[in-house]
């Protein structure tokens, strides 16, 4: 590895704080790119903007996606920044290269029902009790699958019915939590001291004692929508888009939504407003006199 690269790695693992996990596709990222400017014989320092552009046409013709050209890019771009502060470079090649354009995708949500179909399983086995816990708490909060795997017991204040979240980029957002889901957690927790490893500080543990994957709730998920006859393919996330989705069209409030997902941006959370339109447009064709088609 480069030695600025390892730098620049270190600086965003102790100073940006970032998680293992994003760190891991950042080192990716940029290993992509030292192969590409090894097999050319350039040093990285001395990269230019049609070198980048040349590298982000043999990722297009790898088959990457525009989101994932995307995010290499963006991954390149902070390197790249990171050596102009540090004087390395005196200008960014990535600064003029752009990704081909992405069509937009729309979240994949469950409808209210769905959604409350999947989380209202019965029974009293603790795997059965851990996994509806996990699965309301998504619901109801609107976690990613990684934050709710990565709570301690700590992080759940039954009495305030909230939980305190540790979200991307180390940021803490603290989100209420509905009286089902508090109603879950309890099962959970009056059964969690039996459970292997009960001395964790992990609130959800896997089989083995220790803290849940993030793996294993997705293939959970899969499991108890099999179960309840649901004909979607779900994961975690889908719970979560679920939950903006819903709360949206009930209160109109984006900028609660925005807090309570822990977006950085308003525009992330736009996104479910695009949703919200579909739903108003297919009343709307069915319902209009003006919109139904003649016989």
């Amino acid at each position: 590895m480069d030695p600025s690269i390892a730098r620049y790695l270190k600086h965003l693992a102790h100073e940006r704080r970032l998680a293992a996990t994003t760190l891991r596709h950042y080192q990716a990222d940029l290993a992509c790119l030292e192969a590409f400017a090894e097999d050319g014989k350039m040093p990285l320092a001395e990269l230019k903007e049609p070198d980048v552009r040349r590298f982000a046409a043999k990722l297009h013709a790898r088959g990457l996606s525009p989101r994932s050209i995307a995010r290499t890019l963006s991954g390149w771009r902070g390197y790249f920044n990171f050596l102009g502060r540090t004087g390395v470079i005196a200008q960014s090649p990535v600064d003029g290269v752009r990704a081909p354009k992405a069509a937009k995708r729309l979240p994949e949500t469950l409808s209210p029902d769905q959604a409350i179909r999947l989380v209202s399983f019965e029974g009293s086995e603790p795997d059965t009790l851990r996994d509806r816990a996990i699965f309301e708490l998504i619901y109801s909060c609107g976690l990613r699958v990684s934050e709710v795997a990565g709570l301690d017991r700590a992080s759940i204040d039954i009495g305030a019915r909230e939980v305190r979240v540790l979200g991307k980029g180390s940021k803490t957002r603290v989100v209420p939590v509905g009286s089902h889901a508090i109603a879950a957690l309890q099962k959970w927790l009056a059964v969690r001291g039996e459970w292997r490893g009960h001395e964790s500080t992990a609130l959800f543990l896997s089989p083995t004692g220790k803290r849940i994957g993030t793996r294993l709730i997705q293939n959970r998920i899969k499991k108890w929508a099999a179960i309840q006859g649901l004909t979607v393919d779900p994961h975690p996330h889908m719970l979560r888009h679920s939950f903006a989705s819903h709360v949206l069209q009930s209160s109109g409030d984006l900028r609660a939504v925005q807090e309570m997902l822990g977006h950085a941006s308003i525009s992330s959370t736009q996104v479910y407003t695009h949703l919200d339109f579909q739903h108003l447009a297919k009343v709307y064709d069915s319902a209009h006199p003006r919109a139904k088609r003649k016989k």
